[in-house]
């Protein structure tokens, strides 16, 4: 906007920045508007290309709007200003020098390309592909054929309304005639879009003999207008088929936008890049917008603003609380500065009225009468202190303090009452999947039991609570993924019509997938990987029986001709992840067909030693980092530790003496250097998790999660790995291959806690010979 301010004197700042707003669009792309001015000012002038099509589109609207001095833009050939404009390129052009002339198909001379004839050929204006028939007919004639009880006039609506132009619906006529079958189900293999609109006008017609197509990729009836590959797909086939990794946090999906060295940067990096953060209009806070209104945008944590009268204008508007004073002001008066009654100086409007403004320095904190225990002045929030807005609101669900109340909930209400944090205290109290049921346990409508809690919908926050009471010792401990694998396996199972499938299920989730999940966890709870792969496995399962079923085939019976059709079979799932269950059920002799196991032949990204150091040695020294996740991205580096073992880390693995730390990850610990060693230190001694309400203090975790009691996720311990330039498997398999080359699989195995034959895998793979190596630590012995 100063850009053109600076050129153009003859609109208002107000004028020029509508046009620009409206022209601009996305934050995205009046940066590259903006870029563009910046670097080539002289635009604005002369109108020359070339530029981006927003540059041209600006001109044009900034001229339609009355502006002198700007130029309009110009062609790039015979250098006529425009008033619209075509582009080949980043040049813009009129209308006579843009299109480019070709060789006529019919005539041969060389003009102005008018139509294009049934083979996609060029034709001039004096040689149209015509062959006399009236396109609309000749669609309802092979639309009558399909349903002769069809209306003539239901088919020329449908026509007309997906082919407006007559060129248009020769095309589709063309079209038609040739393959007739895509009105049948071969939709996806249409040349032109229109056929797809004109399909479902009349499948909504009620045409009969229509058939929607199905998307050749996933096979869904959606809409499918997006070519890939020669048909008509999807807009999920077309995101999957566009899947990249991110340069910001290495997730796999469909790029947002690309930055400026043209890496594809997915849409939660884009949304969360500080250049496309806004200031929201409720808090003040530069934040990703959650909401826009027309008043402005508002962030995830901002709800939208109330109606009320505002206490400086007067007017009903969607107003705010001021901060100072306690009362609704709307958004004008947050920005309103004027001559401060009492002072004189001219200042942003803080009370008063419009008519006698005040300012901050004159306005005196409203004392919030109301609230029996808010006397400290420290807390000037709108209204009341936060810790009596919690108060309050705990009387509402739990009611006053009494002897009444469940001692259990009377910890609760002291834990909640006491936080750190009593601004996200009271955001959780409100959470419409918590409230009412804190206020039933406390009422007694709902028993303090796990089993209670069991009867509800599950749902995150219901899982927070549940933490939370199990935290402040009001439920006792218990293995949450194994309690919901059963309640998910009982419900499955129960799902089943088929009494022999049923049972088959039953024997392979029940006594087979579970009875090892507790060999294997020997008392400790399931991980969330365990729990998401039996679950998986079960699903699988479930799907190759009743793919078995609906072809009119059992287990029993099942030959390997058949399972080979299934693995074939692109509209069959889970097809690589039910081979657990195949192999089960061969071991078991319930079938004679088998799936042989995917061997791990080694890893399946390259591996980047030298990387790998340039981040560790960024770890080591940079002390702008958070000291646990230097810490975590160390162990993953230096010790080829997963995400999902350093999560499990106490503060009992962690040997701290007064000479050396000693870290336990197998069976034998492991001395840690400098400065891993000060990090391990600093690390247990100040480790906190983002647990608000019922954290044990102090956590028995060396990396506390967001739930009380339960360690960091290895979902958000890899999105913070890869906000370091980490990528966990690679990085991991890195350190492994590296390690396997000077340190034998034994010793390997029982320092880093991974199993022998996985530690001999990959000294085979990295052909490390460490024959020699009890030698080399005699001679080191004795050097020393």
């Amino acid at each position: 906007m100063d850009l053109v301010a600076a050129v153009e004197h003859h609109l208002e700042p107000d004028q020029i920045r509508a046009v620009v707003a409206s022209v601009a669009g996305g934050r995205s792309k009046s940066r590259r508007l903006a870029t563009h001015l910046a670097g080539h000012p002289r635009v604005l002038n002369d109108g020359r290309s070339p530029a981006p099509r927003a540059v041209g589109d600006l001109l044009i609207a900034l001229r339609e709007a009355g502006a002198q001095a700007i130029s309009p833009p110009c062609c790039a050939e015979c250098g006529r200003q425009m008033r619209t404009l075509q582009r080949r390129g980043q040049d813009w052009y009129c209308w006579n020098c843009g299109p480019q002339p070709e060789p006529c198909a019919a005539c041969g001379n060389t003009r102005r390309v008018a139509s294009r004839d049934r083979a996609g050929r060029p034709r001039c204006g004096k040689c149209p592909d015509s062959d006399g028939r009236d396109p609309v007919a000749m669609i309802g004639a092979l639309i009558a054929e399909l349903d002769p009880q069809a209306r003539q006039e239901t088919v020329s609506d449908a026509v007309r309304r997906s082919a407006p132009r007559p060129s248009y619906q020769q095309k589709l006529a063309w079209a038609l005639e040739t393959n007739p079958a895509l009105l049948t189900g071969d939709g996806h293999l249409a040349p032109h879009r229109t056929i797809l609109r004109l399909i479902d006008l009349l499948h909504e017609a009620g045409v009969t003999g229509i058939v929607r197509p199905s998307c050749p990729g996933c096979h869904r009836v959606v809409r499918i207008d997006k070519p890939l590959d020669g048909q008509r797909v999807c807009r999920m086939c077309i995101s999957h088929s566009r899947i990249e990794e991110c340069s910001g946090c290495g997730a796999r999906r469909e790029p947002a936008t690309r930055d400026d060295q043209g890496r594809p940067v997915c849409p939660n990096c884009l949304v969360s890049d500080p250049a496309n953060l806004e200031t929201c209009i409720n808090c003040g806070r530069r934040k990703v917008v959650n909401t826009r209104t027309p008043d402005g945008p508002l962030c995830q944590s901002c709800p939208s603003l109330p109606t009320a009268p505002c206490s400086i204008c007067g007017e009903e508007k969607p107003c705010g609380t001021s901060r100072t004073t306690g009362r609704p002001w709307c958004l004008d008066c947050q920005h309103r500065s004027a001559p401060c009654s009492a002072c004189g100086d001219v200042a942003a409007v803080v009370s008063g009225t419009l008519d006698q403004p005040l300012c901050a320095d004159c306005t005196a904190p409203e004392v919030w009468h109301t609230c029996p225990t808010c006397s400290d002045p420290r807390y000037p929030h709108p209204g009341q202190c936060a810790r009596c807005l919690i108060n309050r609101r705990l009387n509402e669900l739990l009611g006053p303090p009494s002897d009444a109340l469940h001692p259990a909930l009377e910890a609760l209400r002291n834990d909640i009452a006491t936080t750190e944090h009593p601004i996200t205290a009271r955001r959780w109290l409100n959470k419409p999947s918590v409230s009412p049921v804190l206020a039933d346990l406390a009422t007694g409508r709902r028993a303090l039991t796990h089993e209670a809690l069991d009867d509800l919908p599950d749902s995150p926050p219901l899982a927070h609570l549940r933490q939370v009471l199990v935290g402040v010792g009001a439920l006792p401990e218990r293995d949450e993924y194994m309690v919901r694998l059963e309640r998910f396996l009982t419900g499955l199972l129960a799902s089943q019509q088929d009494p022999e499938q049923r049972k088959v299920l039953h024997r392979y989730a029940i006594w087979h997938l579970v009875r090892r999940l507790r060999r294997r966890s020997n008392g400790r709870p399931l991980t969330p990987q365990q729990f998401m792969s039996a679950r998986q496995r079960t699903h699988a399962a479930v799907a190759f029986l009743t793919w078995l079923k609906d072809h009119d085939l059992a287990l029993e019976t099942c030959q390997q001709a058949d399972l080979d059709r299934w693995l074939t079979d692109d509209s069959a799932t889970y097809r690589h992840t039910a081979g657990h269950f195949i192999r089960w059920a061969r071991t078991n002799k319930l079938t004679t067909v088998h799936v042989p196991a995917v061997r791990w032949n080694g890893p399946t990204q390259p591996l980047d030693d030298e990387h790998r150091w340039n981040v560790a040695r960024r770890l080591l020294h940079d002390d702008i980092l958070k000291a646990e996740d230097r810490l975590a991205g160390l162990l993953l580096l230096l010790y080829a530790q997963g995400p999902s073992a350093i999560s499990r880390l106490t503060i009992e693995d962690v040997e701290a003496g007064a000479q050396e730390v000693r870290l336990h990850l197998g069976d034998a610990p492991v001395q840690l250097p400098e400065p891993v060693a000060a990090l391990a230190r600093v690390v247990a001694a100040n480790r906190k998790g983002h647990a608000t309400i019922g954290a044990l203090t102090p956590s028995p975790w060396l990396f506390p999660g967001g739930q009380p009691g339960r360690p960091i996720s290895t979902t958000q311990l890899t999105q913070r790995l890869n906000q370091l330039g980490i990528r966990p498997n690679q990085a991991r398999s890195t350190a492994l291959f590296q390690l396997a080359t000077e340190i034998p699989a034994g010793i390997l195995a029982r320092t880093l806690g991974i199993h022998t034959d996985v530690a001999v895998a990959w000294q085979r793979l990295s052909a490390g010979d460490w024959a020699t190596y009890a030698a080399e630590i005699s001679r080191r012995k004795k050097d020393s």
